[in-house]
């Protein structure tokens, strides 16, 4: 066995691999070879080594795959939940949008973007065993599938908004709060039943070519795999599956025409597959023997990566869009204005998700045509709170959270010719800001009276001013999270756990990053500004 210089085990942990070392085992024999591994020296010098989990040696490897709506990224992580460095790939892609609402994906180019990262971070020999790989991707996106399991339709996006007369239809027609008492899920364009009858309504020749309805993580098993399952994670977030049983619902199916025929099985997140086909295992021989786990959703994965997983913590996320979440091990009957899904059949959460986020700053970036980020975050640090008599609508994208009105558009009240553009800004985050203020005051009563708020997605993390007006419209501390790829972390966290290299998800929490604490008298404020916003909205 060689030793680098500083007496480290070889970082890649290459030196491991002709040991022939069990990843359970008991403690005295997991001991035993730790001495072997140590020899002489102190335990304190020993702090390069593997660590020992219940008797599992933590340098088990598992791949972390976030397929997101503008990027899909694969990382490795060690049997700690930490990222190993140097051994991650992403791909950046756009969806495309249309004039009359719409906002799609090509499954193709996503599966192509995957193949990219996995062929990227896996060399002819891997750090260790890969012993798993752990998927997250985008809740609600509808794909429909042939009877042979390709792709007919493109990835119909949650903010495709062309389902917006079919969503009033059904509210028309239903009793939506019973449907959300039963589904988590208000009568709303994001979700599947609108989408279906609207399809069924515009796209009838495409409509009576799919076999089966599905999410991209359908048809990334199907692919390596040749079958699939839906997870009852991704079939929460559909609108179609009865929260209490986890099972699809009747009903639900029946207003989007659709039966339970046209659906994947539904599984847990923990049922794995193996057997590659042959094409990918011998493009992978790191991977021939690794369980692979069904999808979960996005958000449910950012909350694990954030160590949000039960009531003592509120994951807020804000990236493209935005979101307020809580895991529990218990449904609760979710609050008009939020939404109930599901981690797994063990854990529910309750939330709620803005249209809204760091697409408006970026619209901003684009129409107003500003400086660089570092001058926008300088010029934003300077204005005072709500001191630029604007008030502002942020529904570019339509509203989710907590009204669920499709037909609602931006409004910019209060505009005059000295208004400057970095004021359109800070109004800007602050009506988004306002607007999660709101989802927050729904939420709170769901979680543990004493709870943090964690923070994470890139466009709070690379603002500074912007973390503080959320914290100061909550009026509660806001505290980044320790990671800055929750999803991935998160992903990488529930694979270790299904195959038991983690005891439970609490255990792999990490120290959080700075806590931004509000200021009273900006809270006041800015409740005054909701209280504006909130009159605005009914006289548009």
């Amino acid at each position: 066995m060689q030793l680098d210089e500083d007496g480290a085990l070889d970082r890649d942990g290459h030196v491991l691999d002709g040991l022939g070392i069990a990843f359970s085992m008991d403690d005295e024999r997991a001991h035993e070879l730790l001495r072997a591994l140590v020899g002489s020296r102190q335990s304190s010098q020993g702090e390069n080594f593997p660590r020992l989990w219940h008797g599992g040696y933590l340098n088990s490897v598992v791949i972390a795959l976030d397929v997101g709506t503008s990027s899909t990224r694969a990382a490795f992580y060690g049997g700690d939940g930490r990222s190993i460095a140097g051994r991650s790939h992403q791909v950046q892609y756009t969806p495309t949008l249309t004039r009359d609402g719409g906002v799609e994906l090509d499954a193709q180019r996503l599966l192509e973007a995957v193949v990219e990262c996995l062929d990227a971070i896996h060399p002819n020999r891997p750090p260790v065993e890969t012993r798993a790989v752990g998927l997250a991707t985008f809740w609600h996106g509808l794909l429909g599938f042939d009877a042979g399991g390709h792709p007919i339709t493109p990835i119909y996006m949650w903010a495709d908004t062309r389902s917006a007369r079919e969503a009033q239809v059904l509210r028309s027609a239903l009793d939506d709060e019973g449907v959300h008492a039963r589904t988590g899920c208000h009568l709303h364009s994001s979700y599947w039943p609108a989408k279906l009858r609207w399809l069924a309504r515009e796209r009838p020749a495409e409509v009576t070519r799919v076999a089966r309805w599905g999410s991209f993580g359908e048809f990334l098993e199907i692919s390596l795999f040749g079958e699939a399952t839906t997870s009852v994670s991704m079939a929460s977030a559909t609108g179609l599956m009865d929260q209490a049983t986890a099972r699809w619902d009747a009903e639900a199916m029946a207003a989007a025409e659709i039966d339970e025929s046209h659906l994947f099985r539904l599984s847990d997140r923990t049922d794995p597959r193996r057997g590659l086909r042959s094409s990918w295992s011998s493009r992978w021989p790191g991977l021939r023997t690794a369980a692979w786990f069904p999808a979960v959703g996005d958000g449910a994965a950012s909350n694990v990566g954030s160590d949000c997983v039960d009531p003592s913590r509120i994951a807020l996320n804000v990236g493209t869009s935005a979101a307020l979440r809580v895991i529990r091990r218990e449904r609760l009957a979710p609050p008009r204005g939020l939404w109930s899904y599901r981690l797994d059949r063990n854990h529910a959460m309750v939330g709620g998700a803005t249209s809204e986020g760091g697409n408006i700053y970026a619209w901003c970036r684009q129409v107003l045509r500003l400086g660089s980020h570092e001058e926008i975050e300088a010029a934003l640090a300077e204005l005072p709170p709500d001191d630029h008599g604007l008030t502002m609508l942020p529904h570019l994208a339509g509203e989710r959270s907590p009204s669920w009105r499709d037909d609602r558009h931006g409004t910019i009240s209060g505009i005059r010719l000295g208004t400057s553009s970095i004021e359109i800004v800070r109004a800007a985050l602050e009506a988004v800001a306002l607007r999660l203020g709101a989802v927050y005051d729904l939420l709170a009563p769901c979680a543990a009276r004493d709870h943090m708020i964690v923070a994470s997605g890139a466009a709070l993390g690379h603002s500074r001013a912007w973390t503080q007006i959320v914290a100061d419209v909550m009026g509660r501390p806001v505290t980044w999270a320790a990671e800055s790829e929750a999803t991935s972390r998160g992903a990488a966290l529930l694979a270790l756990q299904a195959i038991g290299a983690l005891p439970d998800l609490v255990s792999a929490r990490q120290p959080v990053g700075e806590t931004f604490v509000p200021d009273r008298a900006r809270h006041i404020r800015y409740r005054e500004a909701l209280e504006r916003q909130r009159r605005l909205d009914e006289r548009v």
